[in-house]
C-alpha cells in the first residue's frame, strides 16, 4: 500500500501535472513536496545569489515559496492538503535522499534532447535509475 509520495517540484507546467497525477491517483496517500535550490555553478544563477545570502536555509524557503504555494493551490482545488520541504544541493540527489522516506515518487519529465541534456542531465531520468522505491514518470 502507497501511504507517502514525493511529488519533486520547480516552476514548471510538467511539476504541476505530476502533482496532479499524484493527488488524483493517490487519493489516500500523504502527499510531500519537495522543492530542491541547486548549489552554486556558472548555470545557477539562483543558486549562486542564495549562496551569497546570510541564511541559507531561510533563503531557501523563500526561494521556495512560490512553487509551494501553486502546490497549495493545486491541491486545495481537489480537496487535499500537502507536506513540503526543501532541499538543497543537485537536484537527483536532493530527491533521491527524501525517498527513502516514501514509497513512491512521482516526478515530471521535461524530456530533454541533445545538447540540453548533456548539459543540465536528465534529473527524472537519475531519479529512475537510482531510486530504490518506485518511480512514476509523468510527461
Amino acid at each position: 500500500m502507497i501511504s507517502r509520495v514525493l511529488v519533486p517540484m520547480d516552476d514548471s507546467e510538467i511539476a504541476e501535472r505530476a502533482l496532479e497525477f499524484a493527488l488524483e491517483t493517490h487519493s489516500d496517500a500523504e502527499i510531500v513536496v519537495l522543492h530542491v535550490v541547486g548549489v552554486p555553478s556558472p548555470l545557477m544563477g539562483e543558486a549562486v545569489r542564495l549562496a551569497l545570502e546570510d541564511d541559507v536555509e531561510e533563503a531557501a524557503e523563500e526561494s521556495a515559496e512560490e512553487v509551494f504555494e501553486r502546490a497549495r493551490e493545486l491541491a486545495v482545488e481537489r480537496g487535499r492538503e500537502i507536506t513540503t520541504v526543501v532541499g538543497v544541493g543537485q537536484p537527483a540527489k536532493a530527491i533521491l535522499d527524501h525517498a527513502e522516506n516514501v514509497d513512491l515518487v512521482v516526478i515530471g519529465s521535461h524530456k530533454r534532447h541533445g545538447a540540453s541534456r548533456i548539459l543540465t542531465g536528465n534529473v527524472a531520468e537519475m531519479v529512475v535509475r537510482q531510486s530504490s522505491v518506485p518511480v512514476t514518470v509523468v510527461g
